[in-house]
């Protein structure tokens, strides 16, 4: 999310942030474009002209003349405006309640609720440590109750059971009921969604938000519906005390002009982004950081809290231990690296959340996608167990066997050994007195220029 807002405002900014001072022309030059570049992303028209205004009022004040470098400053109020737009800090789901903790869901068809609704289980059950009941109100369509039911068997939670013939308001308050003697600690109830805002919609929800007021009411949207998703919201929030949002498809959204625009039209805090496919992918939504990866500056907190999360530490440690031992690293190793990283949503969703990422070249991007690792790990499930421990014998008809064996082409066998030979070089280096500086060095020389020192934005 927010490639293209970030490569504009990265440009217009990189020209202010090392001016020595400040005027009101040059202000207004760089005010033009960063407004230009909020509207290309589709950010309501509201928000823009706010946030345009705060920023000029600001940016020709005391803040900025009294300062010794101005320019940076000039960004450094960006930020803070970025993040007051969307919210300014982090709003946790408030499940502080005579347990079960009622969340009710809503949202349009195809803006991805019911498995927004198993993501959030799964949150709340690992992360937060609560055992979850999920329910379904939707009566329309049988498959929604289906579907559902396989996804709250797949994140292991339990599932209360609903028929189409039962009215949405008995089912809630039967799945509550049920909650509260299995000491249950929250109770998720999906609704039925529709293809567009309608009155009928609008009273049923009404009437099932009155039976089991809940302590949190959420509205699923699809970011890439733009500040229509805003306007939707608004809709909603009229008909319901929405508490907060789920903005999902953030991971196909280059734009990013829902996540700018919803707080301001809704007065609604994003309390969680669906950034893909993978049921654990949805992260709770932090504007801060989000406005650091908007100006180019990453979001290195989210990326440790997802190797804490996500990388196996035993595994890593083991690794470790034989790389010093002097044992060597295996391509039955490298492949397990490459299993840590797709668990993690894949090379380039961690490279999204690293300082000066977006000066990376598409080629360079291109090589980092999801395709690029399933074709490795396919490569390498392709040889056989002598040839992961030695791969120095893999010659001629070996790789042949290879490409036939995982859809590949020969040159794509020795691309990968080629990058294979440098990472064992890079974990010799590892061993003895400065190992692990003489393996950022190496590292350093191996990738992109930009990527590691030197070459980042300087903000």
């Amino acid at each position: 999310m927010f490639e293209n807002l970030q490569e504009r405002l990265g440009k217009t900014l990189k020209n202010i942030s090392g001016r020595g001072r400040l005027t009101e022309d040059n202000i207004k030059d760089t005010l033009r474009e960063v407004r230009m570049a909020f509207l290309e992303a589709d950010v309501a028209l509201p928000v823009v002209r706010d946030f345009v205004k705060q920023v000029k009022e600001r940016a020709v004040g005391v803040e900025v003349t009294k300062s010794l470098s101005p320019g940076q400053v000039f960004i450094k109020i960006v930020r803070e405006e970025l993040e007051k737009a969307m919210g300014e800090a982090n709003e946790e789901l408030s499940l502080n309640a005579q347990p079960p903790a009622v969340v009710m869901v809503a949202g349009l068809q195809g803006a991805g609720k019911t498995t927004s609704v198993a993501k959030l289980a799964k949150f709340l059950k690992e992360r937060k440590k609560k055992s979850v009941l999920l329910v379904s109100a939707d009566v329309y369509r049988p498959a929604a109750i289906k579907q559902l039911e396989t996804l709250a068997a797949e994140v292991d939670v339990d599932f209360f059971p609903s028929d189409i013939s039962q009215k949405p308001v008995d089912i809630a308050t039967a799945a509550i009921s049920h909650a509260k003697k299995k000491f249950i600690d929250v109770v998720l109830v999906d609704t039925a969604g529709r293809l567009h805002v309608d009155s009928n919609m609008m009273d049923e929800i009404k009437d099932l938000h009155k039976a089991i007021n809940p302590i949190e009411t959420l509205f699923v949207v699809d970011a890439m519906t733009g500040q229509d998703a805003a306007n939707t919201a608004k809709a909603f929030d009229e008909a319901l005390p929405l508490t907060g949002v789920i903005l999902t498809k953030t991971d196909g959204d280059a734009r990013g002009g829902a996540a700018l625009s919803i707080r301001h039209i809704t007065g609604k805090p994003i309390k969680f982004l669906g950034v893909g496919e993978r049921i654990d992918a949805l992260e709770p939504f932090h504007p801060d950081r989000i406005a650091s990866r908007i100006l180019g500056m990453g979001d290195v907190l989210s990326l440790i809290e997802e190797v804490e999360m996500k990388v196996d530490k035993e595994q890593a440690a083991r690794v470790a231990e034989k790389v010093f031992k002097g044992a060597g690293f295996t391509l039955d190793d490298f492949a397990d690296q490459l299993k840590q990283m797709k668990n993690m949503g894949g090379m380039m969703s961690m490279l999204d959340k690293l300082p000066g990422m977006s000066n990376l070249p598409d080629a360079v991007k291109g090589q980092m996608g999801d395709k690029t690792f399933i074709q490795m790990e396919a490569i390498i499930s392709s040889m056989t167990k002598k040839e992961r421990a030695r791969p120095e014998i893999i010659k001629g008809s070996r790789k042949k066997r290879i490409a036939a064996g995982s859809g590949t082409q020969v040159q794509e066998i020795n691309k990968l050994l080629k990058q294979f030979t440098q990472m064992q070089k890079m974990m010799k280096k590892m061993k003895g007195k400065g190992g692990m500086t003489k393996m950022m060095r190496g590292m350093k020389g191996m990738l992109p220029p930009g990527m590691m020192g030197g070459g980042g934005p300087k903000f």
